[in-house]
């Protein structure tokens, strides 16, 4: 009888660990939309996915215990995260053009050829510099101009610094398109080739429709769950960062850090600020690279070759 006892205890303290070690990983980022989430996955998956604790420490868990979210109504998309504000920072000294990063958020968005969320630039500040590869993914603005001419609403911004798009409203006018002044918007010139079955949601942007535009999210579908961004995960060289800076913490799925310090430290700035836009994502200088400029034309689809050629020739006259 005694070992049958201590076998339940054992076996009861094992389910309250794991439930625990479940829902202190659902907790990342994710605040009050997480709140009203109810059911445990069953099972798991075999999938390890990293997440960040509120405390600022990254975790391995099973995707299969990733909290089982209803979908948010139109009010609580529109509203967000309270107590939240959602920030990435991009280190230009570790890019080498993988395009990971355009990959998984292609594949996340079901997004066709050309119609990418996230674009990888080659730029020069001046002729006495080398070059460098920029990831450019929409900045988030706290002072969007996206939103302030959007005569339906489609565009909006939410309290925790995420700018979205509902394509149930967006009737196509691209008066956003027109004000964005870091041409992060694409328009939807056809129906995507989703392979899935899903519920349309400004947070998923999935799936996305002919005549409306689209845009880097942020992947606010994936705060429910406590999981990264899959640009920042999928990146080999953990050059995307993702984080809160009321939480002062970002995260590549393998560092994390204090933001605060980090941009401190490291001088990050944010790109054409002096246009008064408040962009929520900041760049560290490409200063010590992990890499020579050279490897990221390697990366460079067929398609856009061309395109480089000119710019490449001109670079030529550096030690690349």
């Amino acid at each position: 009888m005694k070992s049958k006892k201590k076998g339940k205890e054992k076996e009861s303290r094992r389910d309250f660990l794991k439930k625990s070690v479940q829902l202190t990983a659902v907790t990342v980022l994710g605040g009050g939309i997480i709140a009203s989430c109810t059911k445990l996955k069953a099972g798991e998956s075999g999938e390890k996915i990293k997440v960040l604790t509120p405390d600022g420490k990254l975790m391995e868990v099973d995707r299969g215990h990733a909290l089982c979210c209803e979908t948010p109504s139109s009010e609580e998309v529109r509203k967000g995260v309270p107590g939240r504000s959602f920030v990435m920072v991009i280190d230009l000294s570790r890019c080498r053009n993988a395009r990971e990063c355009v990959t998984a958020c292609n594949k996340m968005h079901f997004l066709p050829p050309g119609h990418e969320w996230i674009k990888v630039f080659l730029m020069q500040d001046s002729e006495d510099l080398s070059p460098y590869w920029m990831p450019k993914p929409c900045f988030q603005c706290g002072t969007p101009a996206c939103v302030n001419v959007c005569p339906v609403g489609a565009t909006f911004k939410r309290e925790d610094g995420v700018v979205l798009i509902d394509n149930e409203r967006c009737i196509g006018c691209k008066f956003c398109m027109a004000a964005c002044p870091y041409s992060s918007r694409v328009f939807n010139w056809q129906e995507p080739k989703i392979k899935v079955e899903a519920n349309y949601s400004p947070e998923s942007s999935v799936p996305q429709r002919m005549g409306t535009v689209g845009k880097c999210d942020f992947c606010p579908d994936s705060f429910q769950t406590g999981i990264l961004p899959d640009c920042v995960t999928a990146c080999p060289n953990g050059v995307i960062f993702f984080g809160d800076k009321n939480e002062d913490v970002v995260t590549n799925g393998v560092d994390s850090y204090r933001f605060s310090e980090l941009v401190k430290n490291k001088a990050a700035y944010r790109f054409m600020e002096e246009l008064g836009t408040r962009p929520n994502v900041y760049y560290l200088p490409p200063v010590d690279r992990m890499f020579p400029v050279e490897e990221g034309f390697e990366n460079i689809p067929e398609d856009e070759k061309k395109a480089y050629e000119v710019k490449r020739a001109h670079l030529k006259k550096f030690d690349i």
